[in-house]
């Protein structure tokens, strides 16, 4: 081989290597340190703020969920709560996870959660708090604005034309009759139910035990491991340790986090969702009453 040849072969392996190696980096930016650079790890999947859209939540796990390497889940767990159907259907997706797949699911919860986040919790095989968690708060509260007096003290008057005798119940403009008021109750008692049975038969508490603790009571963590609504006091690397030694992966696990999103004009303008843009403003702000909505929040 000639010297001229020898040095466009270097130079061609040199540029496929370098393209390998960016479609290597490329690719791990994308997926956000996923494991096919190393062994098996522990996914942390962060649920946080206000819960108001599952979407970005439940993307994030099914992500984490298809990659083989992944061999147990930690749901890093910093929220008080927030609607009903949303909390639920994260409850739901940890649930599945833990029932379908023999991979170890783990929660832990920060300063925080409660209500929906408490909710959420209990999919898990075990969930796991600090001593000083704000936990519990199992209840379910309506709640939205009347302002008919304002209305009437300003001079202005709301006219609603309704299909129906109960289709503009908890508008703005009227006060609760009492048969509204009892339809209401009877929304809020039913969803509560839900809730303590969700809490009986994921924490194997007996419906009149769990019943005894849903009046809405925040507990700290100390308080829930003594009453059985968590099983253990761990920080979250203890917690990260755990899943790791359950997981056959050591004391030491190697752990993959999704990358942090991020919104920019960019995002709005090129196609995020609205439920994307939903969740992502609901996490910088509470909700603020607009209309009649159930909560699972801690208030």
């Amino acid at each position: 081989m000639t010297y001229d040849k020898r040095n466009t072969t270097i130079a061609l392996l040199a540029l496929l290597g370098i393209f390998g190696v960016g479609a290597i980096l490329s690719i791990w930016w994308t997926v956000g340190n996923t494991s096919f650079l190393a062994g098996g790890r522990v996914a942390v999947v962060p649920l946080r703020g206000v819960i108001t859209d599952e979407a970005a939540f439940t993307r994030t796990l099914d992500g984490f969920r298809e990659d083989s390497g992944v061999r147990a889940f930690v749901i890093e767990i910093e929220s008080p709560g927030g609607t009903v159907g949303a909390s639920q259907s994260i409850f739901e997706a940890i649930r599945d996870l833990r029932d379908d797949d023999d991979r170890p699911v783990l929660a832990w919860m920060g300063d925080v959660g409660a209500s929906g986040g408490y909710y959420a919790a209990v999919g898990a095989d075990s969930v796991y708090a600090l001593p000083g968690t704000l936990t519990g708060s199992i209840g379910v509260i309506m709640e939205f604005p009347n302002a008919e007096e304002l209305f009437r003290k300003v001079g202005v008057e709301w006219e609603v034309v309704a299909s129906a005798e109960h289709k503009d119940l908890g508008g703005y403009a009227r006060a609760l009759s009492p048969e509204d008021r009892a339809i209401l109750e009877e929304l809020v008692s039913d969803v509560h139910e839900q809730f303590v049975e969700v809490v009986s038969e994921n924490r194997n508490l007996d419906r009149e035990t769990v019943l005894g603790l849903a009046d809405g009571r925040v507990f700290t963590g100390r308080q829930a491991n003594e009453l059985g609504l968590v099983d253990g006091l761990l920080t979250l690397p203890e917690t990260i340790e755990l899943a790791g030694r359950m997981a056959g992966l050591g004391a030491d696990p190697r752990v993959v986090r999704p990358r942090e999103p991020t919104l920019s004009l960019f995002d709005l303008i090129g196609g995020l969702s609205l439920g994307e843009a939903r969740a992502w403003i609901g996490s910088l702000a509470p909700l603020g009453p607009s209309a009649p909505r159930l909560l699972f929040e801690l208030r």
